[in-house]
C-alpha cells in the first residue's frame, strides 16, 4: 500500500495499516524535515512528475494508492490521479472536510494566498497572525502596513521585515490561541482552509475575540476521482 503522506490522517492510516499486517510505504515530498514518526517504510523526495510516479508504481506494484497529501497540495493530486489511471492502480483521495463558517465568525473568504495578501489593506489590518506556512510567505512581502506574527513548523528562509517568527506545531488549544492573539494585539488572522482539529482552535479564539479571519479556499481537485473524508472511510475503501 502506498500512502502519499504529510497529514495527520496519513499518519493514522499508515499506523492502522501496519498494525493490521499490511505492508505500507509512506511517501513525503520532503518540504518539511521534522516529520512525525510512523511505522512502515518511508520514501522521501518527489517522483519527478507524473512520469516518475508511473515508473515508481510499475516498479513496486502496489495494491492501491491513498493520496493523503495536504488539502492545499495543488499539483500532486493531479499527478497521482493520472499515474494511477495509467497504471491501473486503485486510488482514492483522503481529504478531510473543510472548516465551515459558524455564527459569530468574521470571515473574509478569498481564492488564493495572493488574494489574501491583497485584501489586508482594504480590511485595515494592522497586526496580522499569519498561519499559511513558510512556503507562502513571499506573497506578503509587498504588504507595507501590517506587522506579522508568523507561525510555522520550520524557519522561514527570509523573514518578513516587520514580523516576529513563532516556531510551533499543532494541535493547539483555544485557551492557548486566545492568549497568543491577545498578547500580540492581533486584529486579523490569515488562514488556509485546511480543516481538521489540530489547528482549528485559532478560529474558535478569533470568534470569541471578534477577530477577522481571511480564509483562503482550497485549490481544485482532479475531476472524477473518489474522495473520502476520514481514515475509517479510507480503510473501508481499500481493496480486500
Amino acid at each position: 500500500m502506498l500512502v502519499l503522506a504529510g497529514t495527520t490522517e496519513a499518519t493514522a492510516l499508515a499506523t492502522q495499516l501496519h498494525e493490521a499486517g499490511t505492508r505500507v510505504v509512506s511517501s513525503f515530498a520532503g518540504a518539511t524535515a521534522a516529520r512525525v514518526e510512523r511505522p512502515g517504510a518511508v520514501q522521501v523526495g518527489g517522483f519527478g512528475g507524473t512520469g516518475g510516479l508511473i515508473d515508481y508504481l510499475d516498479a513496486h506494484r502496489f495494491d492501491a494508492v491513498v493520496d493523503a497529501t495536504h488539502p492545499f497540495a495543488a499539483v500532486m493530486p493531479f499527478h497521482v490521479a493520472a499515474a494511477c489511471a495509467r497504471t491501473g492502480t486503485p486510488h482514492v483521495r483522503l481529504l478531510r472536510p473543510p472548516w465551515v463558517r459558524r455564527g459569530g465568525d468574521r470571515w473574509f473568504e478569498v481564492d488564493s494566498v495572493e488574494a489574501a495578501a491583497g485584501a489586508l489593506a482594504d480590511l485595515g489590518a494592522r497586526r496580522v497572525f499569519l498561519t499559511t506556512g513558510r512556503q507562502q510567505i513571499d506573497a506578503f512581502r509587498a504588504c507595507s502596513g501590517p506587522w506579522f506574527l508568523v507561525r510555522s513548523i520550520e524557519p522561514v528562509a527570509e523573514p518578513l521585515p516587520s514580523s516576529l517568527e513563532l516556531r510551533d506545531r499543532g494541535p493547539f488549544t483555544v485557551d492557548g490561541e486566545r492568549r497568543l492573539l491577545a498578547e500580540h494585539g492581533i486584529d486579523t488572522i490569515v488562514a488556509k482552509n485546511a480543516g481538521g482539529t489540530a489547528t482549528a482552535a485559532k478560529l474558535d479564539a478569533a470568534r470569541d475575540l471578534g477577530i477577522t479571519v481571511v480564509m483562503v479556499a482550497r485549490p481544485p481537485q482532479p475531476p472524477g476521482i473518489e474522495v473520502v473524508g476520514s481514515v475509517a472511510a479510507a480503510l473501508a475503501w481499500l481493496p480486500a
